[in-house]
């Protein structure tokens, strides 16, 4: 890979947007392309970088970065009218930054390779704010060889950058990671309720878990900047969370693996869903965690459950 602008972003949400900046202020990006036109619009990108579909960044771009909700979107980038695969670009790099499903990540690079075309899967973390400041962690699946190619693209974007294995595993690996994470976050705000109750104060509960080993990311700073804080504005809606649950236990069934965890938390993301939270921002699930629990343990009814005020 050269330092000329030679990179494409297709997705210019919370995570591409940030994405595409960093590229841009490193002199890479090319292109961008949103479906959004109040994304475009809003991605505050430079006058050299063009807003072009995806057919035309294929054109000019040696590495394409998708940062899209998932593998049929991706597909349609790549297949659809005026896909990227319509266009002859042998060598070209494919990023796929989603949270996807590993069967269908393995099936789009089938379809890539078909074409010349390298890909490689790259589950992320690190949130919105890591990707504004090129801090994210992203979680690789592919060719080293590839991998090695796009290498300098990344560091821009990444502050550390793991090879799993082979297609699929990075995502594999953040379905692993974000079942995780989500399932912290619930057992956190399960105790931190439970404290509550008792007649403690949160932001002393939290400060005595960050003080001895229960402390997590979770505690550290989503309690503190966005709970405590009255803000509730982790950045990601309750939706994400379901689809990563949603799919972390399909994959335990597929490989017959008797998870529990999982399951427990995506039973009580599936009920806020249930009730109207699915734009919500996550961190409001605390607001209603004893509730969402006594439905999951008791059967209240569904109507208890009030809806926040974000």
């Amino acid at each position: 890979m050269t330092n000329m602008r030679d990179v494409g972003v297709i997705g210019l949400g919370r995570m591409g947007g940030g994405i595409a900046r960093r590229l841009d202020a490193a002199g890479r990006l090319a292109g961008a392309w949103d479906v959004g036109e109040s994304a475009r619009a809003n991605a505050g990108l430079s006058d050299q970088v063009a807003f072009a579909p995806p057919a035309e960044l294929a054109r000019v771009c040696s590495a394409i970065l998708f940062v899209l909700p998932g593998s049929a979107e991706i597909e349609e980038c790549l297949s659809g009218p005026q896909g990227i695969l319509s266009m002859e670009a042998r060598g070209q790099v494919l990023v796929d930054l989603t949270t996807s499903h590993p069967e269908a990540t393995k099936r789009l690079a089938a379809i890539a390779a078909g074409h010349g075309r390298a890909y490689l899967d790259a589950g992320m973390t690190g949130g919105a704010q890591a990707a504004d400041q090129g801090r994210l962690t992203l979680m690789t699946g592919g060719r080293a060889a590839d991998l090695d190619r796009i290498g300098p693209v990344l560091d821009v974007v990444a502050a550390r950058v793991f090879h799993l294995g082979p297609t699929g595993s990075g995502h594999m690996m953040k379905l692993v990671h974000n079942m995780i994470c989500h399932t912290i976050f619930l057992a956190t705000s399960e105790g931190c309720r439970m404290a509550e109750r008792a007649g403690i104060r949160l932001s002393d509960a939290v400060d005595v878990l960050n003080a001895g080993n229960a402390r997590s990311f979770i505690s550290e700073a989503r309690f503190p900047n966005h709970i405590i804080s009255g803000t509730f504005d982790g950045r990601s809606p309750v939706s994400n969370l379901a689809k990563d649950l949603a799919m972390a236990v399909e994959m335990q069934r597929e490989m017959s693996f008797s998870g529990h965890y999982a399951l427990l938390t995506e039973r009580l993301l599936s009920r806020a869903l249930a009730h109207g939270m699915a734009d919500r921002d996550f961190t409001t699930l605390y607001r209603v965690m004893e509730t969402l629990m006594a439905e999951e343990a008791f059967g209240a009814s569904a109507s208890d459950i009030p809806a926040p005020a974000v």
